[in-house]
């Protein structure tokens, strides 16, 4: 079912009468075994006594799991798992992932709770309503990497790779790209760890630097074939890049990157540009290809913190179009209530304006003129007293900014904070 919390919702008002819902009132314990299901008129389309009581005690759940009250939950649940024997293949299939769903709730939740309660239950899961194995399996893989078995994760992920059940798994390949992808990046853990030992012993050690290989090229292999799926892949991209890096690949790291970054089959994400630039900063890349990958993450992100270096590169570029562009980001900047008690974005501010003198003055005079809003909402008087009383250097930078702005005569005036 995609929509669980509508099976959670409130049911008709007659059917309070069925069952007693007030959890502080009388307690009712968990039925042993749910009624028979005893089919109403089917014309009238009324649901069965079973489903029924299947609602109400889906419903009981629900309100036991609000109050953290885990063990007569899980009672409940016992009993809700007879649904999992309903003829309907649909109500069997919804019932199988509301068991799923909130019994792995209940468990992690349940102070006695044990490792192999977890492994009993996923099992079964798997195995019932096959439609979830995968992203059951993926949740257990998951499940044993927080409790430090990384081993079993991995032994996890390599059984559902290779699972298939006809159309069913033939319509989940994007599941499968994942799992994939999560085993692929275990391989990366394995060879980050086995470099660090090499690193740290003897580098010219054959059999390590074999060893080492050999995950490299199960890890690249998969996720060079995985990264060709569209989608957002930030932790597989930096696992792949760092690998590609080691081996002096330093082209197909780039490639990698920018295919990431520029493909428009991809969905916009400022991360892509983000590890792009990185990685061209470190490589040591022009000035102007670092201003083009910052422009785009400008683009999607205007807030971004990395848009004080792109002043810092446009400023260094000293034609006039570059500054009126650094003008244009530090103020979008600005807008943002993130960055409004930033002294380093307020000293960026005053400094650009100290660059342009009162020749080029008129570049910051459009973007001032456009915020007649900047007056309360950075400039009040509240604001000088709080910035005085807890930065006084934030204070004085963005009275500068104020008088500088006020001198060019072309804004509205603004008092400096005092």
């Amino acid at each position: 079912m995609d929509d669980i919390d509508a099976e959670l919702g409130l049911l008709e008002t007659h059917l309070d009468d069925v069952w007693n819902d007030d959890l502080e009132g009388e307690e009712r314990a968990a039925p042993a075994r749910l009624p028979v299901k005893v089919h109403w008129d089917t014309e009238t389309h009324l649901e069965s006594g079973f489903h029924r009581t299947a609602r109400l005690c889906l419903r009981r759940i629900h309100g036991l799991m609000l109050q953290q009250r885990w063990q007569e939950a899980a009672e409940y649940m016992s009993s809700y798992a007879q649904t999992l024997e309903d003829s309907s293949m649909p109500c069997q299939m919804q019932a199988a992932e509301i068991i799923w769903k909130l019994g792995t709730a209940i468990l992690q939740q349940h102070p006695n709770s044990r490792p192999e309660d977890f492994s009993s239950f996923y099992e079964r899961m798997k195995h019932t309503g096959v439609k979830h194995y995968l992203k059951i399996s993926l949740e257990h893989s998951f499940h044993l990497l927080v409790n430090g078995k990384f081993d079993d994760a991995k032994r996890q992920l390599s059984v559902a790779e290779s699972w298939r059940y006809g159309k069913i798994s033939a319509s989940q390949s994007q599941t499968i790209k994942l799992i994939q992808a999560y085993r692929a990046f275990l391989d990366y853990f394995t060879w980050s760890t086995k470099k660090s030992i090499v690193s740290a012993g003897d580098e010219s050690d054959v059999s390590a630097n074999q060893e080492m290989h050999v995950y490299f090229r199960q890890a690249s292999v998969t996720l060079k074939e995985v990264l060709k799926e569209p989608g957002v892949w930030d932790p597989f991209i930096i696992s792949y890049v760092d690998m590609l890096e080691f081996y002096d690949d330093q082209e197909g790291a780039l490639h990698v990157l920018e295919e990431y970054a520029y493909n428009s089959r991809f969905p916009p994400n400022p991360n892509a540009h983000v590890y792009l630039y990185q990685y061209l900063k470190k490589h040591k890349a022009s000035k102007k290809r670092l201003i083009k990958v910052l422009q785009v993450l400008q683009s999607l992100v205007p807030c971004h913190e990395l848009m004080l270096e792109l002043c810092s590169l446009l400023v260094q570029r000293g034609e006039e179009e570059h500054l009126r562009e650094a003008v244009s980001v530090i103020f979008s900047l600005l807008d943002y209530s993130g960055w409004k008690d930033s002294l380093e974005a307020w000293s960026c501010l005053r400094n650009i304006l100290r660059l342009l003198k009162k020749k080029h003055r008129h570049l910051a005079a459009g973007e001032w003129e456009s915020r007649p809003w900047w007056t309360a909402y950075h400039f009040s008087t509240f604001q000088a007293k709080r910035n005085l009383e807890m930065n006084p250097r934030l204070a004085k930078a963005k009275a500068a900014v104020a008088s500088a702005m006020s001198a060019n005569g072309n804004g509205e005036s603004v008092p400096p904070p005092h």
